[in-house]
């Protein structure tokens, strides 16, 4: 059986201890890559991940966990090496435009943990440049978010 087809079925089925962690090392090493090993970053192979777990699983809480991830591992990422790229960038922008609303789509007594990080991610765009950190704002006043969560 093929790797990605392990994955699938162990998501699908609730098999092992943490059903997200190959699904967070695919992401992690196409956002996040080791450029000392020669790695490159790759935005559609660190978003295939969480359409395929979408596509096994869709639970809200997976799809919230999986998005913000991928976000927090893109700040690592730019923060270790001072990355610049716009299409990255871009797509930092719309995963955390997605996490906020798999975040609202939860029950309120989920959110919070979510909410934590999300506010933590608007905290690191401050050092971005590029645009980054108004528009992970805008996400965050849209959604309503400083009214619910403080500023």
């Amino acid at each position: 059986m093929g790797k990605d087809n392990k994955v699938f079925l162990y998501a699908r089925l609730g098999l092992g201890s943490d059903q997200l962690a190959p699904y967070k090392a695919t992401i992690s090493r196409w956002i996040c890559p080791d450029l000392m090993r020669n790695q490159s970053v790759s935005i559609s192979k660190a978003k295939k991940p969480i359409a395929d777990y979408k596509k096994a699983i869709g639970q809200l809480v997976g799809l919230a966990e999986l998005s913000i991830f991928y976000c927090e591992e893109a700040f690592n990422f730019v923060e270790s090496c001072a990355f610049e790229d716009e299409r990255y960038f871009v797509a930092l922008i719309r995963m955390y435009d997605r996490a906020v609303q798999y975040v609202l789509d939860l029950p309120a007594a989920e959110r919070g943990t979510f909410t934590e990080r999300l506010g933590r991610l608007r905290s690191r765009a401050k050092s971005v440049g590029w645009g980054v950190e108004d528009e992970i704002n805008s996400a965050w006043y849209e959604a309503g978010l400083d009214e619910q969560y403080g500023d």
